[in-house]
């Protein structure tokens, strides 16, 4: 499974989730078979996400942070500054890549990644996201299919205030969350140079061999 160009990748730095919320729809809803996928990296200001199947209940004391319903799939996370959020915008169905696959080709590089840092990390079949020997989880998916064709993605806790996770019961799984930094000795690698990591093994698992850097946000027929 090999592209015929190569996977754009955005960094896109801090950015309110609402924003890129709007970004990643109206880009699904404009591209056609000739568009290239993305990937975009941001950083997200503070705030509780409700996926599709989220409850109230799971929100336990939102207090200053604000939440949005979005359209993904799953229940209530956190994004916030020091946690990776990888978009994911690709043609399913030009890469032949049903959704379950794209669930296990992401977690596959996020453990993989982790790997590189010696902590050992499994998925779970019961519940889509990445937990660590502990049983703490350390990532999270949610994904939208529209058109044959997937947005939203991944949250990845490197180094981040994790004080939040405990307003939330998390993905609804009453699962204790973690991150990179509180599981090494050493210091925290930077966040680029954990997407350097989880990019090689995004790519590898598209089939992707090469990668082409994009500034900025993608031109839009829409004003936003």
């Amino acid at each position: 499974m090999v592209t015929a160009s190569s996977l754009i990748i955005r960094h896109l730095g801090c950015q309110n989730y609402t924003k890129i919320f709007t970004l990643m729809k109206a880009f699904t809803d404009q591209r056609n078979i000739s568009t290239r996928d993305e990937i975009w990296y941001v950083e997200h200001n503070p705030v509780f996400t409700q996926g599709q199947a989220g409850k109230d209940e799971y929100i336990l004391v939102a207090g200053d942070i604000p939440v949005v319903k979005s359209d993904r799939g799953g229940h209530v996370t956190y994004h916030g500054p020091g946690q990776i959020t990888a978009y994911l915008l690709i043609d399913l169905k030009r890469l032949n890549i049903g959704v379950r696959g794209l669930v296990s080709l992401i977690e596959k590089a996020l453990v993989d990644t982790l790997a590189h840092w010696d902590v050992e990390a499994t998925p779970r079949s019961d519940a889509p996201g990445v937990y660590v020997s502990n049983g703490k989880k350390i990532a999270s998916l949610g994904l939208r299919i529209r058109k044959g064709c997937s947005y939203h993605g991944l949250n990845f806790n490197v180094d981040m205030d994790m004080s939040p996770w405990q307003r939330i019961n998390p993905c609804g799984l009453g699962v204790e969350m973690t991150q990179l930094a509180d599981l090494i000795d050493t210091a925290p690698p930077t966040l680029d140079r954990v997407i350097d990591k989880l990019t090689n093994h995004l790519m590898e698992g598209l089939g992707y061999n090469s990668v082409e850097m994009a500034a900025g946000l993608p031109a839009l027929t829409d004003e936003f």
